[in-house]
């Protein structure tokens, strides 16, 4: 196998990195900040924040603004 495609730390196969959304949803756990969604579309974003039942979820923009919080 030709060493262009595997990883050098763990001798994995390569995968393309994945495409980055315009926003994204992280929940601020007791595990840390965790991002839970990513999407483009800024209406569905607030909708799912909305929807949330907890406080602790951030919506952030693609470079990392804070846009809205859902709770304390």
């Amino acid at each position: 196998m030709s060493r262009a495609f595997v990883k050098e730390d763990g001798g994995e196969r390569w995968t393309p990195p994945t495409a980055s959304h315009a926003y994204r949803l992280i929940w601020r756990g007791p595990g840390g900040p965790e991002t839970v969604r990513e999407t483009d579309d800024l209406i569905d974003a607030l909708r799912w924040l909305e929807s949330r039942d907890r406080p602790g979820f951030e919506l952030r923009g693609g470079d990392g603004a804070l846009l809205a919080t859902m709770g304390a």
